[in-house]
């Protein structure tokens, strides 16, 4: 449940502080690139603290090495929340994490159907609910940063040529 509460907190604060305090407030995009950001912070370091046991043991018995599966997708999900904080790098982080979300719902799938008890929030249903909600966003990132990116190529374009 904290990831969510991250990713929504966060954007809404980076949103309104954006608003009210900025000169050219940028929208949308820049509290979203923050609250994604601060959330696969959060979800990439808990792979190796107190949670990698059980995150560990969420990797369905299919795949290999378990182990390094958590490791793998614990440093990707820093590296793109890293990536995030950098203009040029927000699209390919955002492809990336939305592809990383799909690799890894069969984990939470597993988990959920694994018939140990589990807090609400890990269950079936609202695990799915909020997969969607993080689709969500890394797809809404992916689309603003790469317009915005393209725009802004196209205003240095015709600069350049109008010099």
């Amino acid at each position: 449940m904290e990831p969510v509460i991250a990713l929504i907190g966060v954007t809404v604060v980076v949103f309104l502080v954006n608003k009210v305090w900025s000169r050219r407030p940028r929208g949308i995009e820049i509290a979203l690139r923050a609250g994604v950001a601060v959330m696969f912070t959060l979800t990439g370091f808990a792979h190796f603290t107190m949670m990698r046991a059980d995150l560990v043991a969420m990797v369905p018995d299919w795949l290999p090495a378990p182990d390094a599966m958590v490791t793998i997708t614990g440093l990707l999900e820093l590296a793109a929340a890293a990536a995030m904080l950098h203009r040029r790098l927000a699209t390919p982080a955002a492809v990336g994490l939305t592809v990383l979300l799909l690799a890894m719902f069969p984990a939470n799938i597993t988990l959920a159907l694994s018939g140990r008890p589990l807090p609400w929030w890990d269950e079936l249903v609202p695990r799915t609910l909020m997969q969607a909600l993080f689709l969500a966003a890394t797809i809404t990132l992916a689309v603003l940063t790469h317009r915005s990116a393209r725009h802004t190529t196209e205003d240095v374009i015709r600069t350049s040529t109008a010099a």
